[in-house]
């Protein structure tokens, strides 16, 4: 009996009472917490929801960090409605899953310290160290951390995809993830054309917030696809090279209907320069090209570029030379003080209403990176910024020699990311930047890993080298 008091079911007593606390202290937050909450259902979800990540936590971090990856992409459209406002603050279970997945990468790191990838992380100690001081800089707090904690979620995926990635299959298991968590969405899209496709000026964004955040994530997954069916490091079966044959022009489609423009030549140029150094007779696909211009959508995104580039009272602009204005805005307005280290995160939405002749009731961000981290971080922090990509690029060339395919796609996704940054805010889409820095991490540590392999086996073949000569007759080295 007393043992059974000690350890019921067994559990220790301090255990259970903890849990027994616990529990009592959830019913008793409730009520109040629903009172708070107005009882909407998504906002009730917030906290079952923040208990249940805690438990898979505690259960299994890797398997958690896993399953927020397959599902992350259809997040967006259930995290808004948990958001909820305390003062000027708003907040949800999107951001308690930002703060698990750094939290998780702490813990990867607590408990294997030694393959710690310092040379990589060191990559991105400029651009944080600038981010903090942005951080200190801005003149909102509140938007400058969720900024702030935004970037840093992105290092740790960076960190959690490195640790994982332990071997080739490894590697290829990360891709798989990321073409997987890109069905939901695809099963979604159906749903979203039946439903508002009828309507003008309808722009595909599925699961996502916006369609540039779909646009460019299926970018993303064309160039994986690619990857699975021309890699020499990816053995993919007869069976799967059919399903990703069927599944690329089902992407396509899906990528038209986003209507970005962006993203279409980011993915054209992607596969062009493919054709142009691997497989020339894929040009021959460049004939159907044309025919787009029969889709009345396509046709006037890109006539749209042809008219309203002037800037005249009371003319409507097109969205590139809306674009232009307000760069130009932005970068006459900055103080010469201020171009060393800029006005702070988020600071060129603070100030826009002040530069920007358009419409001063809404914070506009700059549609544009390096103008806004210009205007936010200073030439300091477009020159740490840009030190981070040139770094990974230098390490996924050395994936070319390794295999060229597979090193050729890899730069194309980050080059086609530095591209597309000159027209849109993607430091804002979170989603796509988790998936990118996955890949971009696996692939990464898979260089360091061939790197480290073939050091290895440089020193087993020295080793045996000197073993050899020592057993050679009248080698007597070190021997009187």
């Amino acid at each position: 009996m007393l043992d059974w008091l000690r350890q019921p079911f067994g559990v220790s007593t301090w255990t259970t009472l903890a849990l027994v606390v616990l529990s009592l202290a959830v019913g008793a937050v409730i009520p109040a917490f629903g009172d708070s909450m107005g009882y909407a259902f998504g906002r009730l979800a917030a906290l079952p929801a923040l208990l249940l990540l805690g438990v898979l936590l505690i259960y299994d971090y890797k398997k958690l960090v896993l399953l927020i990856l397959l599902f992350r992409s259809v997040g967006d459209m259930v995290l808004e409605s948990t958001q909820f406002g305390i003062g000027n603050v708003r907040m949800g279970i999107g951001g308690l899953i930002n703060l698990f997945v750094i939290i998780i990468a702490c813990m990867m790191v607590m408990e294997k310290p030694r393959d710690f990838p310092g040379k990589l992380a060191r990559y991105w100690l400029p651009f944080l160290v600038m981010m903090s001081v942005g951080l200190v800089l801005s003149y909102e707090k509140t938007n400058a951390l969720k900024m702030y904690l935004g970037m840093l979620s992105n290092f740790a995926i960076f960190i959690i995809a490195i640790y994982m990635v332990r071997t080739n299959d490894d590697f290829n298991k990360a891709i798989r993830l990321v073409l997987y968590s890109s069905l939901l969405p695809t099963l979604y899209a159906l749903v979203d054309v039946a439903l508002h496709m009828r309507d003008g000026g309808f722009r595909l964004q599925s699961t996502f917030s916006h369609p540039n955040v779909l646009a460019f994530y299926l970018t993303l997954v064309l160039v994986l696809c690619l990857y699975m069916l021309k890699s020499s490091l990816y053995n993919i079966t007869p069976r799967g090279r059919i399903a990703v044959c069927v599944y690329m022009p089902v992407l396509l489609v899906q990528l038209l209907l986003t209507q970005t423009r962006s993203a279409w030549l980011a993915c054209f140029l992607v596969f062009v320069l493919y054709a142009l150094v691997f497989k020339r007779s894929y040009l021959l696909y460049l004939l159907l090209l044309p025919l787009l211009l029969f889709v009345p959508s396509v046709n006037e995104r890109l006539m749209d570029l042809g008219q309203g580039n002037e800037v005249m009272r009371n003319a409507q602009l097109n969205s590139f030379a809306w674009r232009v204005l307000l760069w130009e805005s932005a970068i006459g307005w900055m103080e010469t003080q201020r171009l060393l280290l800029g006005y702070g995160l988020d600071g060129f939405g603070y100030h826009v209403g002040t530069f920007f002749p358009g419409d001063r009731t809404i914070r506009w961000d700059a549609h544009n990176v390096y103008v806004q981290f210009l205007f936010e971080m200073g030439i300091v922090g477009v020159l740490c910024y840009l030190w981070l990509y040139a770094r990974v690029l230098g390490t996924l060339r050395a994936l070319a020699r390794i295999d060229p395919v597979s090193g050729f796609l890899m730069l194309a996704i980050v080059v086609q990311y530095l591209i597309v940054s000159f027209s849109d805010n993607m430091f804002r889409y979170l989603v796509f930047n988790w998936y990118l820095w996955f890949v971009v991490g696996g692939a990464c540590a898979l260089v360091n890993l061939h790197a480290t392999a073939r050091a290895s086996t440089a020193r087993a073949g020295a080793a045996r080298h000197r073993a050899g000569r020592s057993s050679l007759p009248g080698n007597h080295e070190g021997k009187v």
